[in-house]
């Protein structure tokens, strides 16, 4: 399960919208004064990212939580982004290139650059649909695991 903390900041009924600082693993790293990611870090700020979460722990506004997400929504949904259109674009490209050198082969090389954009776009169109058929997943979804005990200093 990877974790993050973040604060409440609405509950809409079994969900709780999570306002989480955006933060990168560069802390962390001895490479992180030459790594091209704590660069964009350092560039790109702090913001604030707001998410909405299942909320199995009954956290109210204002509530401290830590929230996780399990690495196998993770790992697929980054598969799925990355390759889905990428092998499409592939695919279209290797369909598009046959079928002009089979049909019209004066073409060259019209006919892969034609079906790498329809694959493009069809890859695009089937991730819309992905989405859309995880958006309620389990597994894909962020759930708000517990709160977070703070303490008060004592006087």
């Amino acid at each position: 399960m990877i974790e993050e903390t973040g604060q409440v900041v609405d509950v809409e009924g079994e969900f709780a919208w999570i306002e989480a600082e955006r933060t990168s693993t560069c802390g962390g790293c001895s490479a992180r004064n030459g790594c091209g990611t704590g660069v964009i870090a350092r560039v790109l700020g702090r913001r604030r990212l707001h998410l909405r979460a299942i909320n199995r722990a009954d956290a109210a506004i204002g509530d401290q939580v830590v929230i996780g997400i399990p690495e196998s929504g993770l790992l697929y949904g980054s598969l799925a982004v990355y390759s889905g259109p990428l092998l499409a674009l592939l695919g279209g490209a290797l369909i598009g290139n046959w079928a002009v050198a089979h049909w019209y082969p004066v073409a060259g090389e019209v006919g892969a650059i034609a079906g790498a954009i329809a694959g493009l776009g069809a890859g695009f169109v089937w991730l819309r649909s992905f989405s859309r058929r995880t958006g309620t997943h389990p597994a894909y979804q962020p759930v708000v695991l517990r709160r977070v005990l703070t303490t008060l200093p004592v006087s």
